[in-house]
């Protein structure tokens, strides 16, 4: 049985809109369960009341930080001293740091370097430095953004895209595919995956419109794919290579 991973949930609250939190929680249960939730901000500022719903609902804890001085952000010093606590207590197995600001990066990379898994969500306009030091990047915009595409029933389980799929984008799929893969060119779909994050902690096939990187790879019609049986599992596993 595969251990479920402890996590400590840190948001920066000048960073993350409040519209997007229930879903982002959503996402996160299917990486582990939350059991530390903190916000930071500064919650004297009118601005933030319509966050007071939000909290409840989700059970995740404010925690004031006034800003002392201008141009300083107290809140990421606040965040980043409550993860080095939240590390030596030992007391979770990773951590997501929710925000969109590069200021994160040393912080993601010092808990990896503990041996922690960190997982980064933020808006699309996150800078790279951050992102790359995660293990995964979720962007907020593709969360609970399901869409009716149209009539035909393949459809409607049609994703919001935030990424178009570039030349560039299939070499890179097409390289992954056939790094993993055994001497017939075929590779196991799971191990394909996991290698496409160690390079790309961002890459998700949900950016491109697709709940599932099978459907993702279909779509391109420069695959083949095919569903072999797993011994006790019920469950078929999925193959994928190479156009040749």
């Amino acid at each position: 049985m595969i251990k479920e991973l402890k996590l400590a949930v840190l948001i920066d609250g000048d960073n993350i809109p409040s519209k997007y939190v229930k879903e982002m929680m959503e996402e996160l249960t299917k990486y582990g369960t939350p059991t530390v939730k903190r916000i930071y901000a500064d919650w004297t500022k009118p601005q933030l009341n319509k966050w007071k719903s939000v909290l409840l609902e989700n059970a995740i804890n404010p925690i004031q930080q006034y800003a002392y001085t201008t141009g300083k952000n107290a809140t990421d010093s606040a965040m980043i001293i409550d993860a080095m606590d939240i590390l030596y207590s030992d007391s979770v197995d990773g951590f997501c740091l929710a925000s969109s600001d590069s200021d994160f990066t040393k912080l993601a990379t010092r808990l990896r370097e503990s041996g922690k898994k960190v997982y980064g969500i933020g808006e699309k306009k996150t800078p790279d430095p951050f992102i790359v030091a995660c293990d995964k990047f979720i962007y907020l915009e593709i969360l609970g953004s399901n869409e009716d595409v149209g009539t035909d029933p393949k459809n409607k389980k049609k994703k919001k895209a935030v990424d178009q799929l570039t030349p560039k984008t299939m070499s890179f799929l097409k390289n992954s595919v056939q790094d993993v893969a055994d001497d017939d060119g075929w590779a196991f779909l799971g191990d394909v995956g996991s290698f496409i994050l160690k390079k790309r902690p961002n890459f998700d096939a949900r950016n491109y419109g697709f709940e599932k990187l099978s459907s993702l790879f279909k779509s391109t019609g420069k695959f083949e794919m095919e569903r072999r049986e797993s011994g006790n599992n019920r469950n078929k596993l999925v193959y994928i290579r190479n156009k040749r």
